[in-house]
């Protein structure tokens, strides 16, 4: 078998790492990966032909007999985990890791455009936070890098110690917590043991600290003993022990784009912000990244100049103009706690036509019939009038408002009603496809 100090030498004479026979730059390393409907061994031999240097199995009868560019070992995913920790071991700089039920991924892009905008820093590229991901991030760490943004995704208790035990952050920052994933986590306070299996970790290395939001109870409740710096509306004492003061915030306009302003809690001059993001509920995202980039040192105008120019990507708080309408595209996910935020912010939002095409909410367990219900009844107390449902949970609920089997059914609606002049929410799970809308409208 071999060795993991093998393999990493193997590693530095590759040019990066793929798990896609499909995708084989020049002289790269291939890891072998098994899934329920694959057998990533089976393709070793075609990812040499395409131009890996190496390949990585952990089944016998796909080494060829002689062939040195194959590497044995017990377990390819236990394999490039191990490899992805040696490597990062390998670096004395800080690493950030960041999860949360909601917010993480767009957090992580603003941290990113704060922490970039001075100095070369590695951050996980679009929605590579698990266990595959987190490990193939970790090995694209070069000399180069002066910081390291890691995202951690979790639908399972023990999920984020995994994670954390590969990627050996310095500091936390976990944006909120939410009911999202209960199928797998059981319970809300599920969620909340998990995202805080980050803080456990950080707890344990000693004097590590972590950015936080202080106005959320959930997350100052189980921060205890840690080393913080906060982020708030209000402000506070700050940290004893490490002596970092909060950085304070309040919202200044909403319509559509997020405004705001910040100071330090020890001086009275505020810095604005334009955003263009779309909801109050990225105050906290925002203002996270603004407590991370002033901890690094970073100027306030720098902070300021990247949140100002930063645009979101991939359905994310997105605002789009077609032709006909005003779209405000949160497409990517959803769940009880950012389903609810998105129509609290819709409802607020100055616009004399509103829309909403909102779609089923996933992986719920025994509470989705529970929490579609709680959003159906929502939308009539807010008086929403124009409303498209889409999905089997919705269409189980107790409410007068259209709704639509599938994606394909509300399209079909779309292309008879011409909806025109409109201001629209698209909500909904990312396994909905609520995304194939937006042409149509």
């Amino acid at each position: 078998m071999t060795t993991i100090e093998t393999l990493y030498q193997h590693f530095l004479a590759c040019s990066g790492v793929t798990t896609d026979s499909r995708n084989c730059p020049a002289d790269s390393l291939f890891i072998a990966l098994k899934g329920a409907s694959f057998n990533g061994n089976a393709f070793a031999a075609k990812a040499l032909e395409q131009g890996c240097r190496y390949a990585v199995i952990d089944e016998p009868a796909y080494q060829l007999e002689g062939d040195e560019r194959y590497l044995l070992v017990e377990d390819g995913l236990t394999a490039l985990q191990q490899l992805a920790h040696y490597h990062r071991q390998q670096f004395q700089i800080p690493v950030i890791a960041i999860t949360g039920t909601n917010g993480k991924t767009t957090t992580k892009e603003l941290v990113a455009a704060v922490l970039s905008s001075r100095r070369p820093i590695l951050y996980t590229q679009g929605n590579l936070n698990n266990a595959i991901g987190v490990p193939l991030t970790l090995l694209r760490l070069t000399s180069a890098h002066q910081l390291a943004i890691i995202e951690m995704g979790a639908s399972h208790p023990g999920d984020i110690k995994e994670l954390v035990d590969i990627a050996n952050p310095t500091h936390g920052l976990i944006t909120n917590v939410g009911k999202a994933h209960l199928q797998g986590f059981g319970s809300f306070e599920g969620v909340i043991h998990t995202k805080g299996e980050l803080y456990d970790y950080l707890r344990s290395q000693g004097e590590r600290e972590i950015f936080i939001d202080r106005d959320n109870p959930y997350l100052t409740k189980i921060a205890n003993s840690l080393r913080w710096i906060g982020y708030s509306r209000e402000g506070g004492e700050g940290c004893k022990r490490c002596g970092k003061q909060d950085v304070i915030g309040e919202v200044t306009g909403n319509s559509p784009y997020l405004t705001l302003r910040w100071r330090t809690a020890e001086s009275d001059r505020w810095h604005e912000i334009e955003t263009q993001l779309i909801g109050e509920y990225n105050f906290c995202n925002v203002m996270a990244a603004v407590a991370v980039g002033h901890y690094f040192g970073y100027s306030e105008e720098d902070i300021c100049n990247a949140l100002t120019h930063y645009t979101p990507t991939n359905n994310r708080s997105q605002l789009m103009q077609t032709g006909r309408n005003t779209l405000i595209i949160d497409a990517y996910n959803a769940n009880p706690t950012s389903m609810m935020a998105a129509l609290n912010n819709f409802k607020t939002m100055q616009a004399e036509r509103k829309l909403l095409i909102l779609g089923d909410m996933r992986e719920l367990g025994a509470e989705s019939a529970v929490e579609h219900q709680r959003i159906a009844d929502y939308l009539t107390a807010c008086g929403f009038e124009q409303v498209m449902l889409v999905g089997q949970e919705f269409a189980a609920a107790h409410h007068t408002y259209p709704t639509y089997p599938d994606v394909d059914a509300a399209i079909e609606a779309l292309k008879e009603q011409q909806p025109e002049g409109q201001t629209i929410l698209i909500k909904g799970s990312n396994g909905i496809h609520l995304n194939r809308v937006i042409e149509f409208l």
